[in-house]
C-alpha cells in the first residue's frame, strides 16, 4: 500500500498502547495522535531535558521550563514552557518522520541539546518578561516586528551568533536574542570564539542579564500546554500532509526571491536572453566546478540546477546582463542555493 491512501481508505485506526509501533508505515499514518499515548518518559529526552535543566542550575538561575509533547518545536509567547516533537518519544515515530520528512529534527544529542537551549531561550524571555526590557530592545531589536514567512540571511554578517543554522538569529529579534542565549549557556568559550564580532556586544550584554537574574523566581509561572499531542485528534498522515505542503509552499517562496535577485522578468531591448536556456548551457560545467568548491556531490549541484531551470522557465525569467557578465552571479546563486539546502534553509530550524 502506498503512503497517504485515498481518503475513503485512510480512516483514523485505533491502536492498543505502544502496539502501534509494530504496524506498517501505511497503518501508522492512520493512528491519531491522542492514541499513541506519548510521554516525555523517554530516556533520550529525559537525559536531554535533565542536562538542559543542570545547565541553568549551574549558572544559578532558578527558571526550569515544563516541556511537553506536540506537532513540532516551539516555545509560545507567554508561556514558560518548551513544547518537543512526538517524534522524539519513540524510535518507531523517529524512523516514521525521517523517511517522511528526510531528517529528524533533534534526532541526536548534540542537535536536541542545541534545539533545547534555544527554545529555553523564549521560554525564559516569557518567563521574566524579558523583551520589555529597553536594553533589550535596544540591543536585539524590537520584538513587536511582524514574524517573517522568510527571509534573506546576510551569510558573512557578524552582528549575529551562529548557532541553529541557516543563520536563523537573523530572522527575528527573539530569534536573534533566543540564539545568543543559547550559545552563552552552551559553556562554549564565546568571548574568543566571536572576539572582534559587534554579535560579542550581545553576548556580553546576556551574560549581564543573566547574572541579574540569579536566584531570582520567575515572575511569569504558567505550566499551560499549548496544542499537547493528548489532545490531538488529527492523523499522523493529516500532520505530514500538511507540513509538506507547507514545506513546498516555502520552498518555492524562497527559490523565487533568490532568483529575483539575479534574473528579471523584463526583456533587455537586444537580443534578450533566457535564464533557463543560458543555465542549460552552462549547467555541466556548473555542476563540476560547484561540486569541487563546494566539496558536495555533482548530483546534489544538478538537482538544484534542475530546480532553477525548471523555476526560471516558469517564471519567464532572463539574464539582467550580457552572457559574459552573467556568468558569476548565476554561479553564486546556484552556490548559495546549493549552500542552503545543505543547511536546512529550505525547510526550518527555520523554526
Amino acid at each position: 500500500m502506498a503512503l497517504f491512501a485515498p481518503a475513503h481508505v485512510s480512516r483514523p485506526v485505533r491502536a492498543p498502547a505502544r502496539r502501534w509501533a509494530r504496524l506498517s508505515d501505511d497503518e501508522l499514518l492512520r493512528v491519531r495522535f491522542s492514541d499513541l499515548k506519548l510521554t516525555t518518559a523517554n530516556a533520550r529526552l529525559k537525559r536531554g531535558i535533565g542536562r538542559l535543566n543542570d545547565e541553568l542550575a549551574a549558572v544559578g538561575l532558578r527558571f526550569r521550563p515544563h516541556c511537553w509533547l506536540a506537532e513540532e518545536w516551539f516555545s509560545p509567547d507567554g508561556v514558560p514552557g518548551i513544547a518537543i516533537p512526538f517524534y522524539l518519544a519513540h524510535p518507531r515515530l523517529r524512523a516514521l518522520e525521517h523517511r517522511m520528512m528526510r531528517e529528524v529534527e533533534g534526532g541526536n544529542a548534540n542537535w536536541l541539546m542545541r534545539i533545547l537551549r534555544h527554545e529555553a531561550g523564549h521560554a525564559l524571555d516569557s518567563a521574566f518578561r524579558l523583551r520589555r526590557r529597553r536594553r533589550w530592545r535596544e540591543v536585539f531589536g524590537p520584538p513587536s516586528l511582524p514574524y517573517p514567512e522568510s527571509y534573506r540571511p546576510r551569510p558573512g554578517s557578524r552582528r549575529f551568533v551562529q548557532h541553529l543554522g541557516a543563520w536563523y538569529a537573523q530572522s527575528h529579534p527573539t530569534e536573534d536574542f533566543a540564539e545568543t542565549f543559547a550559545v552563552w549557556l552552551s559553556g562554549a568559550p564565546w568571548r574568543s570564539a566571536y572576539r572582534e564580532w559587534p554579535a560579542l556586544t550581545k553576548l556580553e550584554y546576556v551574560d549581564e542579564l543573566m547574572r541579574e537574574l540569579r536566584g531570582q523566581i520567575p515572575p511569569v509561572r504558567s505550566r499551560l500546554r499549548i496544542e499537547p499531542i493528548s489532545a490531538d485528534r488529527r492523523t499522523l498522515g493529516e500532520h505530514y500532509r500538511a507540513r509538506m505542503a507547507r514545506n513546498a509552499r516555502g520552498r518555492a517562496r524562497l527559490l523565487d526571491e533568490q532568483l529575483r535577485r539575479t534574473f528579471t522578468h523584463e526583456r533587455r531591448p537586444l537580443r534578450p536572453v533566457r535564464a533557463a536556456s543560458f543555465i542549460r548551457r552552462h549547467k555541466n560545467s556548473l555542476r563540476r566546478t560547484l561540486a569541487l568548491q563546494l566539496d558536495v556531490s555533482e548530483y546534489l549541484v544538478h538537482q538544484v540546477l534542475r530546480q532553477v531551470i525548471q523555476r526560471a522557465v516558469e517564471q519567464g525569467l532572463y539574464l539582467r546582463t550580457s552572457q559574459r557578465d552573467a556568468r558569476k552571479p548565476v554561479q553564486r546563486l546556484i552556490a548559495r542555493l546549493t549552500r542552503m539546502h545543505l543547511d536546512g534553509s529550505a525547510g526550518r530550524h527555520m523554526l
